[in-house]
């Protein structure tokens, strides 16, 4: 046992995090603290300053941890993942099946990580928000932006600005995973709702003819 219980200086950190977002899930942000922390993993009460200066810059760091993740899942998808997770992605296919990876991949992590995505964007748009935090939440959107010009590139996506057509796939996204977390959904599954919102975005975003 260290002074830091039975966790190493290299990874309470990635301990400390896990641990908040647990906490962050159960108990709101209000409930977080870091001696709660501390307490919770059996570590001195000064360990988590080693890490955190701060409330606030732990909250800062979850954000940035959250969106980091949120981010690899999309460049998964969009590259050709089967399933928007981790990892190394798959054969690129066609732009319409990677973009439905995407979508996939986001309300995947929108109602896993309910709490913490809410977070992200609250801290994201703060007052006094960090660059890095604000360039990580906006690349997740310039994730879906590039795989749009793509799209337009080989006639697969209509004209117009791809951040704009990115935008409108988010809110349709984001909005059917609020609704799931809601439970508003009544007696639809989350997943055939997902695939009946895919499939009636995929087709606005086709050409007209």
């Amino acid at each position: 046992m260290t002074a830091d219980g039975s966790y190493h200086h290299g990874n309470l950190r990635a301990a400390l995090l896990e641990r908040a977002e647990a906490v962050l899930t159960a108990s709101g942000a209000e409930g977080l603290s870091l001696r709660g922390l501390a307490r919770d993993l059996g570590v001195s009460h000064a360990a988590p300053s080693r890490h955190f200066r701060d409330r606030q810059a732990l909250l800062d760091a979850l954000a940035v941890s959250g969106f980091t993740t949120l981010n690899a899942r999309l460049r998964s998808a969009a590259a050709g993942g089967t399933d928007g997770a981790d990892g190394a992605a798959g054969v690129a296919g066609p732009v319409g099946a990677r973009l439905a990876g995407l979508g996939r991949a986001y309300v995947d992590f929108a109602v896993g990580h309910t709490a913490l995505l809410d977070l992200m964007f609250t801290v994201k748009h703060a007052d006094d928000s960090s660059a890095e935090l604000r360039e990580l939440g906006h690349e997740s959107l310039l994730i879906v932006a590039r795989l749009m010009e793509e799209g337009q590139r080989t006639g697969a996506v209509r004209p117009g600005d791809p951040v704009q057509l990115a935008q409108v796939a988010f809110s349709t996204v984001h909005g059917l995973a609020t609704l799931a977390v809601a439970a508003l959904l009544d007696d639809t599954p989350l997943s055939e709702a997902m695939e009946l919102a895919l499939e009636v975005l995929l087709a606005g975003l086709r050409p007209g003819r």
